[in-house]
């Protein structure tokens, strides 16, 4: 049985210790989740393919988890009606440019660069600060629009050039069919699990399994803002960091079984 041999890797391998990562490199933000996946005997790869025996392994070491970094299919800088590229400049040049300007917001800390993260990105119908919002429409796809009339920011009309001083403006879509597709290939396997922590000693306790994901019941929770679109994408980097998550609340609902 799959389930129980992911058990007895947990309870031989992780259960009772911290993850020791002095032979990693310090500065790599994964590096806990890599010793976990060295210890679980995951092996590191970009395939859309469940990590374990038909299971998809997350590491509970934060308030959230992650279901994936899934980009949009569609993003505004993309449009080439909207940004003419008569500069011949690459993809992320013109999204650095003309996107990130007018829809991000600048960091001070970081010399005035801009960034798609935080008070910009909205929540389930919901408008942002930025005068983002996010919605799923009647095909389930997942659009995050922008409307001149709810942007709060007292500078608007000098930061929005005018043509986009509209409502409905797409800034980006996920199409149902490839998100269908990532959460299936991932999550509607065999299930998933995560491997827990004790909060205080960071030593870990717990392994708990949820039942396979449909993409059904993945979106119905993106409607009810229990999965949300946490974005880092920011001037000079080439990812867009497009993650979306859980609370581990809500994660621990969805559990059916913990082990010990």
């Amino acid at each position: 049985m799959s389930e129980q041999k992911i058990v007895d890797l947990f309870m031989a391998n992780v259960f009772g210790k911290t993850a020791n990562t002095s032979d990693l490199n310090q500065a790599h933000d994964g590096k806990k989740g890599h010793w976990l996946e060295t210890q679980m005997g995951v092996k590191r790869n970009r395939n859309t393919a469940p990590d374990l025996l038909g299971y998809e392994m997350k590491d509970g070491t934060s308030s959230k988890i992650s279901f994936g970094d899934w980009s949009a299919d569609y993003y505004l800088f993309d449009n080439e009606e909207i940004f003419p590229n008569n500069e011949n400049l690459k993809r992320v040049q013109r999204r650095d440019k003309f996107f990130l300007p007018v829809f991000g917001k600048a960091n001070e800390k970081k010399q005035g660069r801009f960034s798609w993260s935080g008070e910009p990105i909205p929540k389930i119908n919901e408008y942002s600060t930025h005068g983002t919002i996010l919605t799923v429409d009647q095909d389930n796809n997942i659009l995050i629009t922008y409307s001149f009339m709810n942007d709060t920011r007292e500078n608007k009309h000098s930061i929005v050039p005018t043509d986009l001083q509209i409502e409905n403006l797409i800034l980006a879509e996920w199409y149902a069919s490839t998100m269908q597709k990532k959460v299936d290939d991932k999550f509607n396997q065999k299930g998933w699990f995560v491997c827990k922590k004790d909060k205080k000693t960071h030593v870990y306790n717990q392994i708990g399994f949820g039942n396979p994901i449909s993409f059904e019941q993945w979106i119905s929770m993106v409607k009810t803002g229990d999965i949300f679109f946490d974005s880092g994408m920011y001037q000079g980097n080439n990812r867009p960091y497009s993650q979306w998550r859980a609370n581990n609340t809500t994660i621990d609902k969805l559990l059916v079984r913990s082990y010990p």
